[in-house]
């Protein structure tokens, strides 16, 4: 029998005015914490941090972030937090800051707290740690023995986000529960370093069945600057159901063309959500699902405002050459979309591209 292993952050919390009790979670971990946030967010937070932890038995050192998760930036910071002997890092802010966060703590071998404000992707629970260049070139991922020892979600704070990131979300976690059950079809390995449980599937459709129920409720309640159940749920499914079904479920490829798209430099606008939402509808093509399936997602992408054809994804002016380069880096040896049940050619990634965008004008 094969090995399965399902991944996940010791404890994840979410609910409105949780920031509020940070200090309180904090306590468990630690006695002197370290966090860093960049400029914005930590004017945002600092009269909520300095009440909360005025109540507490736990210290705190804040340092700016600098905006790129680099290795410099990470040296700097790990300095600052080994000055202050600090035995706890806590990360408050968006994924470069969460990821530098984790990166701390892995070299410093402390617990980590990690604290979005947005719910833009299902990074926060991973781990995993995106490096960058001083410059903002993709560096290197760094892999890591753990996940967060706590992910903290107010969502207070995250339903007061722009709506874009939290539709952005929803695109990445689209792609949760296809991509986990083409690598349960191939029998292929995951993240977590072996076979999808079956726990990992139930949260990966649970992810999908969530988006698809309160994706728009929640969609129209952020445009009018107000949470409610449906907010909660779909911050839930972008961040936790997303996270698991990703990292122990698997993924194929939907996100081997989002990479795919990133050669193309009139996509460089769109979020991370956004080219990924492209990319299940084209792995939906490229395994020719029913299309009562194919219909389903494309409605669910309109109803949110997610991209389903070339022009909304800005690349209405790519040559078929342009195309082709998409298809090609999208699947080079050891992109994760051969972790689809069958082989996949660059030829055939460039077919389901242009089938995608001509289905979604005739559909």
């Amino acid at each position: 029998m094969a090995t399965k292993i399902v991944i996940s952050p010791g404890k994840y919390i979410q609910g409105p005015g949780e920031m509020k009790k940070i200090a309180t979670y904090a306590k468990d971990y630690g006695q002197q914490a370290f966090i860093i946030a960049d400029a914005f967010v930590m004017n945002m937070t600092t009269a909520t941090l300095a009440e909360s932890f005025a109540n507490s038995t736990i210290n705190y050192t804040a340092a700016k972030f600098n905006g790129e998760c680099s290795k410099p930036e990470i040296s700097r910071l790990q300095l600052l937090a080994q000055d202050s002997q600090s035995d706890l890092i806590i990360g408050i802010g968006g994924g470069k800051t969460l990821d530098t966060a984790k990166a701390i703590a892995f070299h410093m071998k402390k617990p980590v707290m990690i604290v979005p404000t947005i719910a833009s992707t299902d990074a926060p629970c991973s781990a995993l740690a995106v490096l960058y260049t001083e410059e903002g070139v993709f560096d290197e991922y760094l892999l890591l023995p753990t996940n967060p020892t706590v992910v903290l979600m107010d969502t207070e704070i995250i339903a007061a986000a722009p709506v874009r990131l939290l539709v952005s979300g929803m695109g990445d976690a689209l792609a949760t529960y296809f991509e986990a059950r083409a690598t349960y079809q191939a029998n292929a390995t995951t993240m977590a370093g072996a076979q999808p449980t079956d726990a990992a599937m139930a949260m990966a459709e649970l992810c999908y069945r969530t988006l698809l129920s309160d994706g728009l409720k929640a969609k129209l309640a952020v445009e009018r600057n107000v949470s409610n159940i449906a907010v909660e749920k779909i911050i839930e499914a972008n961040t936790f159901l997303s996270g698991i079904g990703f990292e122990s479920g698997g993924l194929a490829g939907a996100h081997a063309i989002h990479n795919g798209l990133t050669v193309l430099e009139d996509c460089h606008h769109l979020y991370h959500g956004e080219k990924v939402a492209f990319g299940t509808l084209t792995q939906l093509v490229l395994e020719n699902a029913p299309l009562a399936e194919i219909s389903e997602v494309l409605d669910f992408c309109r109803s949110v405002g997610l991209p389903t054809t070339l022009a909304e994804l800005n690349a209405e002016q790519a040559t078929e050459a342009q195309l082709r380069e998409v298809a090609v880096a999208a699947s080079v040896a050891g992109e994760t979309i051969h972790n689809m049940p069958f082989p996949v050619t660059a030829d055939d990634v460039y077919a389901a591209i242009v089938t995608v965008d001509q289905l979604s004008q005739t559909l």
